[in-house]
């Protein structure tokens, strides 16, 4: 072997060795790594099923990959319309909700905000009734995908719960965006309402009464309410409007009645004669409040509400409560609950008039169920009005006729039974009773199945006037003085005539009626002069003087003994007529003339002529106790009525049974004792 070949053999050796060595490291590495990575390789080994199920589909025969494709792009479909619906109700988020958006803002557009809900509940609407169905197709997929083994079994049943969640949606679809919306429209609502709450004045007395009620809120406020009230109304929020309409017409109409000082009406007073000046402001008040406020509270309601009826007759029974009218008809049950009495007559015809009046109000304001309460008090009311009205009416004659035991007035003046029962007369037949007192009374009689008209009143009245004519003899002829009976008779007569004549019951009497009474009053006064003062001049008579002219000192006895016995006379005459009184001053200063036209001018002659002899004596005080000036004053100043406090009499029913108190008109006449 030459060298060359060795040298080629050692090289070859070399070669193979450092190929050798490079070998044994690589292994000695690989065992290395190899140790390393043991965990991972178990971590690998368990996630292995997991990955092979994932990828299952991807293994799945493509036949059956093929016959899956269609039914799961059908499902796709409405989930990805219903995603894109989703993404447009974020998008109305800050037209919806920015401040002022809604009108309250400088800037508020409330057309424009509600155009804009209207986007949002048209979308809420599709998704209520797509989500569910979406996600019901979804859910056909995957049994659809797990019927053919096509995908983790696992994996689908945690799909298969949360598309279950979906295939019934909460209202909460749009993630609170149109409840909170409804809310801003709410305020906006309360706000429009709050800002135009102004209360109602009641016109001044005497001030021309509108046609119509007034238009208290402005048509285009009207009819931003009208807008706001559709939109709540159509989300389920009618509740909540009816309370906040209620709430703030309520408040109105309460600001309303506190400007007129109701107090009166809770606590009533009991007696009907007091009743008058309250019962005056509770008609007033009470057309006020019908008429005016409650009619515009109407006209208001029914404008708002529109459609929806049921809404609107509930707010105005409500806001109807809240003006109170059962307080004003609780005030009306107190008259007809008070003390009966002739008066008390008067206070139900006022009541009565008062609700006929407003009659056709009450039926259009209260017509409806929700104002069954005031219909059922209002007829009751109405019944009890009639009744007592009527029953106090017919027992009037009764009345007038058992006032004949009564004594007559102790100082012959006019019994206040008389001047009562004129005046009363009076006014039932003149233009404030007559019409209402006829109608309460044919109600009535139709009640009964009978017949009633106005000839029927009058006859009435007529009737109790002639009742209480015939008290007069009965009267006259309880007085132990025959004379105090003549100026009794005279003064009633004449009452008779004066307060009759010239009015609507004195028409209907009669002139000739009320002649006899002024004839009889000048019959009466005629001989209480003669039979009274008419005896006292014959006192001072001239007979024997001139026979004994010559016997000075006999003459001057008979003058004296007959001046003392026209003083005593006098004196006991002035004494008890002082204590008379007649009411009539045309009938006094006409009376206390002819007293002294019949004993001045007589006394004043015979002082003249045998005035002398008596001053002869130094004594004339002593017979001569008057001067003629003095004399003359006084019987000019008597009959003066003098003040009386206020008295009644009781009213007897025919039984004997005391039931009700009558009470004089005027205060200045006799009281019947």
């Amino acid at each position: 072997m030459d060298q060359d070949d060795e040298d080629r053999a050692a090289a070859s050796l070399a070669a193979a060795r450092r190929t050798l060595r490079a070998g044994v490291d690589k292994s000695r590495a690989l065992g290395h790594a190899l140790a390393r990575a043991g965990p991972r390789l178990e971590e690998i080994q368990v996630a292995l099923p997991a990955l092979e199920a994932a990828v299952r589909p991807i293994r799945a025969p493509r036949a059956e990959l093929a016959a899956a494709g269609p039914h799961i792009d059908r499902a796709v479909g409405p989930a990805a319309a219903v995603l894109k619906v989703f993404d447009a109700v974020h998008g109305l988020e800050p037209p919806l909700l920015a401040p002022g958006a809604a009108g309250a803002g400088a800037g508020g557009d409330l057309p424009g905000y509600l155009a804009v809900l209207a986007q949002l509940e048209e979308a809420h609407r599709f998704l209520a009734d797509n989500c569910g169905l979406a996600a019901q197709w979804l859910a056909d997929i995957v049994e659809y995908l797990g019927d053919r083994d096509l995908a983790d079994p696992r994996f689908l049943a945690d799909l298969g719960v949360t598309l279950d969640g979906l295939k019934a949606p909460s209202g909460d679809l749009d993630g609170g965006l149109l409840a909170a919306a409804l809310d801003i429209l709410e305020a906006e609502f309360r706000r429009l309402l709050a800002d135009n709450a102004a209360p109602l004045a009641m016109p001044k007395p005497g001030a021309a009464a509108a046609s119509a009620a007034p238009s208290r809120v402005p048509a285009a406020i009207v009819q931003k309410l009208i807008l706001i009230l559709d939109r709540l109304v159509a989300n389920g929020r009618q509740d909540r409007c009816v309370a906040a309409y209620i709430d703030a017409r309520g408040s109105v109409v309460s600001a309303s009645l506190g400007a007129l000082g109701l107090d009166y009406l809770r606590d009533p007073a009991q007696d009907a004669q007091a009743l008058g000046p309250a019962l005056e402001m509770w008609g007033r008040h009470l057309e006020f409040v019908v008429r005016r406020l409650l009619e515009s509270e109407r006209q208001l309601c029914a404008k708002v509400f529109g459609q929806h009826k049921d809404a609107a007759s509930a707010c105005f029974a409500e806001v109807a409560a809240q003006a109170g009218v059962l307080d004003f008809l609780r005030f009306g049950r107190a008259v007809a609950d008070a003390k009966k009495d002739p008066i008390k007559l008067q206070r139900l015809l006022e009541v009565f008039d008062s609700l006929n009046k407003l009659r056709l109000d009450f039926n259009r304001l209260f017509g409806g169920k929700a104002c069954a309460e005031i219909q059922s008090q209002t007829r009751d009311l109405v019944k009890l009005l009639i009744d007592g009205a009527a029953e106090i009416f017919e027992e009037l004659i009764v009345q007038v006729e058992l006032q004949r035991q009564m004594p007559p007035p102790s100082d012959a003046g006019v019994p206040r039974l008389v001047t009562f029962v004129v005046e009363y007369c009076n006014r039932l037949l003149g233009d404030q009773y007559r019409l209402v007192l006829g109608q309460v009374l044919t109600i009535h009689r139709s009640w009964r199945k009978e017949v009633f008209n106005d000839r029927m009143l009058v006859d009435a009245v007529v009737n109790i006037v002639k009742a209480l004519e015939a008290n007069f003899e009965v009267w006259s002829k309880a007085f132990d003085n025959a004379i105090m009976s003549y100026l009794f008779m005279m003064n009633t007569h004449w009452h008779f005539f004066r307060h009759l004549k010239a009015t609507k019951l004195g028409e209907i009497l009669g002139d000739a009626w009320l002649r006899e009474h002024e004839q009889y009053k000048e019959y009466y006064l005629s001989i209480f002069i003669r039979d009274s003062w008419g005896a006292l001049s014959p006192l001072l008579n001239r007979e024997g003087l001139i026979l004994f002219s010559k016997g000075r000192a006999t003459a001057r006895d008979l003058v004296k003994q007959r001046l003392k016995t026209f003083n005593s006379s006098f004196d006991e005459m002035y004494c008890r007529q002082s204590s008379w009184v007649i009411p009539d001053k045309d009938l006094r200063e006409k009376t206390c003339n002819l007293v002294v036209q019949t004993i001045v001018p007589t006394y004043r002659s015979y002082l003249q002529n045998y005035g002398p002899l008596v001053d002869q004596e130094g004594n004339t005080g002593r017979y001569v106790r008057f001067t003629v000036d003095d004399m003359e004053k006084m019987l000019s100043a008597l009959y003066m009525p003098r003040p009386r406090r206020a008295v009644s009499f009781q009213i007897k029913h025919s039984s004997g049974k005391i039931t009700s108190t009558m009470t004089g008109l005027h205060r200045s006449a006799s009281a019947v004792k």
